[in-house]
């Protein structure tokens, strides 16, 4: 099924603010490009999928001199804390993976612990000053709380699992090893 007109200009529209404004809610990011074209309440609006094509589309349209050079460096710093926090079986989601990092992305990264105190401690104990957030609708593959802090000035979301969801498949996601040889990959590319 083919999208509507409307709802590519959404897409568009939402992936502008995404990728220029730093909005990080693809859901919002939707509902105030579909107000700002003047969509109707039951305009049908594009999947995340969807505007993360047109995310694609955006950048390699009108960032494509600096989005490659920031995902790279989201993604060297994304391997620096993987290392760090390798006690947590951390994994990569997100843009880093999904190669649509851009300036105002967020590392993201999957932790998986007997506690989430215990990720806590490591990070106080490593002077690391943090706010946490609770999943607004807590369920069994719901993290237990994220964690909010910078690395190297960069913007962190630490999202905090108990130890037996490490095997649930959920987000597309990847190991140290396997972004380390991503990033090995891209240095060999240019």
């Amino acid at each position: 099924m083919r999208p509507s007109n409307l709802r590519r200009l959404i897409a568009s529209a939402a992936a502008r603010l995404i990728a220029e404004e730093g909005i990080r809610d693809y859901g919002l990011a939707k509902r105030k490009a579909a107000r700002q074209l003047g969509a109707g309440p039951n305009e049908e609006l594009p999947t995340n999928s969807e505007i993360d094509d047109a995310v694609r589309a955006y950048q390699a349209l009108y960032l494509a001199d600096e989005q490659p050079e920031q995902l790279r460096t989201l993604r060297s710093a994304t391997l620096e804390l993987m290392v760090e926090l390798d006690r947590f079986r951390p994994y990569a989601t997100g843009g880093v993976v999904d190669g649509t990092a851009g300036r105002f992305t967020a590392i993201e990264l999957q932790v998986f612990a007997d506690s989430a105190k215990e990720v806590e401690l490591f990070l106080l104990n490593n002077g690391v000053d943090f706010d946490s957030r609770d999943p607004r609708r807590p369920d069994r593959n719901s993290p237990e709380t994220t964690l909010l802090f910078d690395w190297d000035d960069l913007p962190v979301e630490l999202a905090v699992f108990p130890a037996g969801l490490e095997r649930s498949r959920g987000r597309e996601r990847l190991r140290a090893e396997s972004l380390r040889a991503l990033l090995n990959e891209e240095e060999g590319g240019e």
